[in-house]
Formats: C-alpha cells, sequence, structure tokens
C-alpha cells in the first residue's frame, strides 16, 4: 500500500449508540470508495469489520476494528467502535490515536444513551467530533428535529453542512450548504449534481447563518470581521470552518443512508476536505531514562515513535500489534525500543490492515495507523520508538471492572489451557482483569458486564479450545462471638505405653473489633500449665480459628485468655496441648454466641435526576443502607452502604434501570453481623457444601 503524507491522513473514530449502523455505514463508505466489490451485511456476517466468530453469531460489534479508506488522494484510517457498554474498553485505544469521533445518530429515534457517552468520552480525550445522521431511509425519519435536539443538547458548535433532500422512503440526495450544490447517489459511481430544490432555500440560508457564525468565533480576526460586517467570504468561510474543526469549536452535522448509499461520498468528501489531519498535533511524553518531559510534534522529520493502541491476540496468525506513527516513520524492519517496558523488539514485517485482512506496506509517515507482527514483549497502551531517541507517551487508561466471577475448568486438568487462554484474551482487551482470591481459593475474572464476561468464554473456547466455567464468587464470611465465656478443654488417650494428657481452661471473649482477628493472652500462674506448652495452645488455637464454628468462615475479633489447667509429668507434650486448645476453642465459640458477618461496601451511584427514586428503592431491597446524596457534575450522587453478597449483578440492574445512563463505584468498607434470617440460609448451604465435599 502507498504512503501518505501527515497532511493528507484522517483518523476517525466511528462511534455511537449500539445499533445504530455504525459498521453497515463502514460497509458503505468502503464500497463508495471502491475499497470493496460488494456491500456486506451485518445480518449475513460478512462485514469487514465484525470478523469475529462471536460479532458474527451475536450480530454486534464485540472489538474495534479498522479499515483505510482511501478517497480524494486522502487517506481515511476509519475505525468501527461498538456501541454496546459491555465493550466500552474497545474504545479507549481508538479515542487516543484518532483526531475526530464520528457519532452516528439515528434520523428516527434522536439521540441515546450511547450519543452522550461518545461525546463525553471524545471531549475528555480532546478529540475533535462530527455527527452523523443515519438511517434517512427509514419511515418517520426527521433530520431537522435530530439537528435542533443535538444543538440543544451539545451546543451551538453543531451546525448541519450537508442537508438532506427529502425524508425516509423520498430521501434520494443531500445539499451541500458550503457550496450551495445538491448532489443525488449515482448507482456505484460519484454524485451527481441536481438542481437545489427552490423549496429548501429558508432551510439552507438558516444553516448557513449557523455556520457562518459558528467559523468566524473559530479565529480572533475572522470574529472582528463578522461583528463589523456581518459577513465572510467563501474563502474565510472554509478557513474558519477548518480552524474550527481543528480546535473542536466545530462539530458538523451531515445526513446519509448507510443502506442505500445516498449521501455516503458526499460524506468521504467531508471527511476529506474538513477533518483535521494530525499535522497540527503535539504529543507529550517523557524521557524513560531522565524522566523529562518531551514534546514530540507528529512530523516525519522527527525521531520514530509510535502508540500501541490495540493487540489482536490469534492462535494461528499470532500477535498483531496495532499502533499510530506519533512521529518519523515507521518501516518493516530494523530493532526498535519499548520504551514501556524497557525492551528492544526486533521488526519483520510492517502491515495496514483492513478489517482481518494484512495489507503489506514499506514505510508509513507520521499520523498514520499500522500494525507490526510478532512482537515479543509489547502489549497495548506501550509506547514504541527510536532507540537513540526514547520518549514514553501516557498509557491508555481503561475503566475498572464493575463485574466479577469465578471460573474454572470445565474439566478437570484443563486449568493451565484455560488460564493460559486468558492470558491470551487480556492482551486483547486490558479492560478484564484476572486475579487470585487467596482467602477463597477463587480465581476472579472481572469485565464490564455480564455480556462481556459471556463473550470472553466462548472467544476462549473458539480461539484456544478451553471451556471454563463462569458463577458467583463465594462471599469472604468471617465468623465471631458476641459475649464472654470461660471453659475447659481436656484431652486424656491412654493406649498402651505413654498415653496423651493436656488440660486448658481459657476464657474468650470478643474484642470489639473484627478488623483484628485474634488476641492471646496468658495469664497461667503457679505452672499449672508448664511455660513450654503454652505456645502449642497459642499455636492451637490460630490454627483452628481459620474454621469457624457455625459455618467454617474464620473467626475474627476473638481474644483468648489462657488462666488455668494441669498437665501430666509423662503423657502431656506439644500435641496433647494443641488438641485441649482445639477443644475449648470449639466448645467456647458455640456458647459465646457465635455469629456470622458480611462485608459491607461502599457504593457512590451517579445516575440522572430522574431515575434516583428507582434508584433508591432498589438499594433499599439490596438490605442497602443510604448515607447521603450530592449534585455532583450535573448528576445525582447516592452515598451508600450494601452487603457485597446483594451487589454481585449490580452493575447490569444499573444499568438496565437508568438505561444505560449511571454508573457506580464500590469499595470494602468493613464487616458487620448478618442479619438472623439470612445468616440461617447461609449456614446450611456451607452445611450442604460440607458434606457434597465429604
Amino acid at each position: 500500500m502507498a504512503s501518505y503524507q501527515t497532511k493528507d491522513i484522517r483518523n476517525i473514530a466511528l462511534m455511537g449508540h449500539g445499533s445504530e449502523g455504525k459498521t453497515t455505514l463502514m460497509e458503505a463508505l468502503l464500497f463508495a470508495a471502491g475499497a470493496i466489490d460488494r456491500q456486506g451485511r451485518v445480518e449475513d456476517g460478512n462485514t469487514v469489520t465484525d470478523y469475529d466468530a462471536e460479532e458474527i453469531k451475536r450480530k454486534i460489534s464485540i472489538s474495534a476494528a479498522i479499515a483505510p479508506i482511501d478517497w480524494n488522494q486522502k487517506m481515511l484510517n476509519v475505525i468501527d467502535v461498538p456501541g454496546y457498554f459491555d465493550f466500552v474498553g474497545e474504545m479507549m485505544g481508538p479515542l487516543r490515536v484518532v483526531e475526530t469521533a464520528a457519532i452516528l445518530v439515528s434520523a428516527v429515534s434522536g439521540i441515546a444513551v450511547g450519543t452522550e457517552k461518545a461525546w463525553d468520552y471524545a471531549t475528555k480525550n480532546n478529540v475533535g467530533k462530527m455527527f452523523i445522521v443515519n438511517q434517512m431511509d427509514r419511515d418517520h425519519a426527521d433530520f431537522m428535529k435530530v439537528q435542533t435536539q443535538l444543538r440543544e443538547r451539545f451546543g451551538n458548535s453543531v451546525v448541519p453542512i450537508l442537508l438532506p433532500i427529502g425524508e425516509g422512503p423520498s430521501y434520494h440526495g443531500v445539499v451541500n450548504v458550503l457550496e450551495n450544490k445538491a448532489y443525488e447517489r449515482v448507482n456505484k459511481g460519484k454524485p451527481k449534481e441536481i438542481p437545489v430544490p427552490a423549496d429548501m432555500a429558508d432551510e439552507i440560508a438558516l444553516a448557513m447563518e449557523e455556520i457562518t457564525e459558528a467559523a468566524a468565533m473559530a479565529d480572533d480576526e475572522l470574529t472582528m470581521k463578522y461583528l463589523e460586517e456581518g459577513t465572510l467570504t467563501h474563502e474565510e468561510l472554509i478557513e474558519g470552518f477548518k480552524m474550527g474543526m481543528f480546535s473542536g469549536q466545530i462539530c458538523p452535522v451531515v445526513p446519509c443512508s448507510a443502506l442505500t448509499g445516498v449521501g455516503v461520498a458526499k460524506l468521504l468528501d467531508v471527511m476529506a476536505d474538513f477533518l483535521p489531519s494530525p499535522k497540527r498535533a503535539v504529543y507529550k511524553g517523557v524521557n524513560p531514562k531522565t524522566g523529562e518531559e518531551i514534546e514530540r510534534p507528529c512530523n516525519s522529520e522527527q525521531p520514530f515513535s509510535a502508540l500501541v493502541y490495540k493487540t489482536i491476540a490469534d492462535p494461528f496468525v499470532g500477535k498483531l500489534s496495532l499502533f499510530k506513527v506519533m512521529s518519523g516513520t515507521a518501516t518493516g524492519s530494523g530493532n526498535i525500543y519499548n520504551a514501556s517496558c524497557d525492551k528492544t523488539e526486533k521488526v519483520t514485517g510492517i502491515y495496514v490492515l483492513r478489517g482481518k485482512k494484512q495489507i503489506s506496506t514499506q514505510l508509513l509517515n507520521a499520523g498514520d495507523m499500522g500494525a507490526f507482527s510478532k512482537l515479543q514483549f509489547t502489549n497495548t497502551g506501550d509506547t514504541l520508538c527510536d532507540p537513540a531517541n526514547p520518549i514514553k507517551y501516557p498509557p491508555i487508561e481503561y475503566p475498572a471492572p464493575c463485574i466479577s466471577k469465578a471460573v474454572f475448568a470445565a474439566k478437570q486438568g484443563e486449568e493451565d489451557k484455560v488460564f493460559s487462554g486468558l492470558a491470551r484474551l487480556m492482551e486483547e482487551d486490558p479492560s478484564i482483569k484476572l486475579e487470585k482470591n487467596v482467602e477463597t481459593t477463587e480465581t476472579l475474572l472481572s469485565g464490564q458486564g455480564e455480556l462481556h464476561l459471556d463473550v470472553i468464554r466462548n472467544k476462549l473456547a473458539s480461539k484456544f479450545g478451553a471451556n471454563a466455567v463462569l458463577q458467583d464468587p463465594r462471599i469472604p464470611y468471617r465468623e465471631t462471638i458476641k459475649k464472654t465465656v470461660k471453659v475447659q478443654g481436656r484431652h486424656k488417650k491412654q493406649s498402651g505405653g505413654h498415653g496423651q494428657f493436656g488440660d486448658v481452661w481459657i476464657e474468650f471473649s470478643p474484642i470489639g473489633d473484627t478488623s483484628i482477628d485474634f488476641e492471646f493472652e496468658d495469664a497461667v500462674v503457679g505452672g499449672v500449665v508448664p511455660r513450654n506448652f503454652i505456645p502449642s495452645v497459642e499455636k492451637g488455637l490460630r490454627e483452628n480459628i481459620r474454621k469457624g464454628v457455625l459455618a467454617g468462615y474464620p473467626m475474627v475479633g476473638l481474644h483468648a485468655k489462657l488462666y488455668d489447667g494441669s498437665y501430666h509429668p509423662v503423657d502431656s507434650s506439644e500435641m496433647a496441648f494443641k488438641t485441649a486448645a482445639r477443644i475449648a476453642y470449639k466448645k467456647g465459640c458455640m456458647e459465646a454466641n457465635p455469629v456470622l458477618l458480611e462485608p459491607i461496601m461502599h457504593v457512590e451511584v451517579y445516575v440522572p435526576d430522574e431515575y434516583m427514586g428507582d434508584v433508591m428503592g432498589d438499594m433499599n431491597k439490596r438490605r442497602g443502607r443510604i448515607m447521603g446524596m450530592n449534585q455532583v457534575d450535573g448528576m445525582q450522587q447516592l452515598v451508600a452502604e450494601a452487603p457485597q453478597a446483594e451487589m454481585f449483578k449490580y452493575a447490569t440492574d444499573l444499568r438496565s434501570m437508568t438505561q444505560a445512563r449511571g454508573w457506580f463505584t464500590m469499595s470494602f468498607e468493613r464487616y458487620e453481623e448478618v442479619p438472623s434470617n439470612v445468616a440461617q440460609k447461609i449456614i446450611e448451604n456451607a452445611k450442604l457444601d460440607e458434606d457434597e465435599e465429604e
């Protein structure tokens, strides 16, 4: 594939709510540009960017996928980004390497939650934005209604650069407001110019006024001229529009139908002519050797540097590291330095990806996108650079997981296969985490939602032949006592020869602080228990508090005072006193009003005002306690405490309650007594599990 100069490159992320037609639009763009001979369909499973088996089966995008499009001597690197919130991690990499987020909106349903989230994520990453009003061919399509919604929600920077001719089944062309020219689609060809419909004059004039005002605000000199003269020349208008696009002050809106192709070619024109190139970008990093801050212009004359925004782990092809050239040029040979892990990588080939297809190339200039294969040490978010001019860019930030499941191999003996496969999938998707819970001995797989984890499980089977089982994790309950008791633990055994004898009196009492597991007090006087056996008593107790008397959970907040006992000069031993301590522990704790404790979580929920009532009611049903409410960044913040056992599926339930507009954070707060009716069920289940294990 030919190389493109930085000024001729456009990097674009197709974003928006799920099922708004992003993948179908990608097909339409590729088809209009002649990159493919036939436009694929999501329903048929033959699109360029939805090539994974899970995507084909579920008919949704799961992974971000790139497809370069050559249009009017410009290279449009378009990344199809999933819209479903379970795959929000797939947004993070692309948003670090594009200059524009092209946000799709339905011409029928208008602004959706995914529209708002795409805008917010793009804004957070300082990425320019444009809106594409898709599905203009559908019944009840209404471009002006959606355009008005967009301006009301996102401000006057939102301006229509193309207007539709007709709506619904009658949609057949577009008007370029800046040119005051109209076009209709000719099958498999570029749009044909037609007369501007006379009945659109007022609509075009209003759009032109909005564009002129927005363009004037993009530059101080243009602002002064517009205020003084009330108009701009065509050249000034175009220049101001481009400046506004680069600075993010202008957000153009265009109509199209990805399904029929009407407006798609003119959308490509807008992308090529008006969206910013990376040429003016300056990227900030640090020297990994000295920590000194560095600024690196996106210029091919600069030393080479690149940011890896995605990894593809294929068991047959191997690992592909997708990157953007931040500065300098990338070639297919030689050594490069990974500044993130302080390793040298050998490059054996460089590619441009179109979906899953690898297209070999020789050189990529600054600002362009490509892929290296089989890099040994490189992961997503890493910086690759010239060894003689090292730079390290900030890593890509991913959202914290909001749901966890215990993961097991479906068949005994396949544990290595399952966990090595998961390690490979974590290379592809840094938004999933895998960690061992030492206390419950379970391995927890964490992600962005139940659908996310289900997809990971299926990928594990299809890609690596490893079958895994996912289930709710065990709750790390605790046990403690509520009153003070004094008990005797006496162990006596005679079986010929030396016998066994140990006798202790221990007072068990609650510490009152469940963050302390155990305290031992030696209060023996007069040598009734010899000094050399007292450590055995303590050891016997410490070994046994690992398993409580109610349901086998660890005992906490326990104070044990050894104050009396007796011994036999021949039959007493360390083992005998350990056994006596165990007897005293079990007897004493059963008499000391033992109770079950559960982990209580500190929860902060953020929702729009209209969902607050539902969220509060739901929290009460989860045995939660409302601690406070605040207004934070236009959202209602609900602060609560809730049992961990009630929160496993909260991410899914909150998403459903708030139409995905709400989010939450959760952290451990303390342990608290379980209500008796709930505790009884937990104890019964624990005994059943113990019986099954036996």
